[in-house]
Order: C-alpha cells, then structure tokens, then sequence
C-alpha cells in the first residue's frame, strides 16, 4: 500500500469480508464509528497510530513496515496474497 486512502479501503475491505459493522468494530477498538468512517474513506487526517493498531487487532490484521521500494506494487501484493 502507498497511501494512508489505500490502508483505510484495506480495512474497510477486510471488515466487510468478515461480516462486521464499523459500529461494532469502532466498539471492539475505542473509538468512535465516525473516527472508523472517515478513516476508511480516506479523511481520517486525525487517525492515529494507538487507533490504527487497535482496528488492525479487531480485524486481525496487521501492519508490516518495509523499506521503500521492497514492498511492490499493491496489485503485486494482492496477487501474491491470492495465491498463498
């Protein structure tokens, strides 16, 4: 992923695939389903790293951090996911 947009669509994405409601997963993480709603729509400028980490957990995602240049593209990544 390269932009802050592209991590909120990845959650919004991930928490669709499980059935959950940003209600019940801004719930599960403290924060508010505004909070979790602009975030997902890629305006949460005032979203944090205490409540990224807290949504990742919720969703059981997680967060690598690589050098530049070593991660690939984001379709890249998605292939690569799809295949394992």
């Amino acid at each position: 992923m390269q932009t802050l947009q592209e991590l909120g669509e990845a959650v919004a994405e991930r928490r669709k695939a499980l059935g959950l409601r940003q209600q019940a997963v801004a719930e599960q993480a403290g924060i508010t389903p505004e909070s979790l709603s602009r975030f997902e729509r890629g305006r949460g400028a005032e979203f944090g790293s205490r409540k990224l980490l807290a949504v990742l957990a919720v969703l059981g995602m997680e967060l690598n951090v690589v050098p530049t240049g070593q991660a690939g593209t984001l379709d890249e990544l998605r292939r690569e996911r799809n295949q394992a």
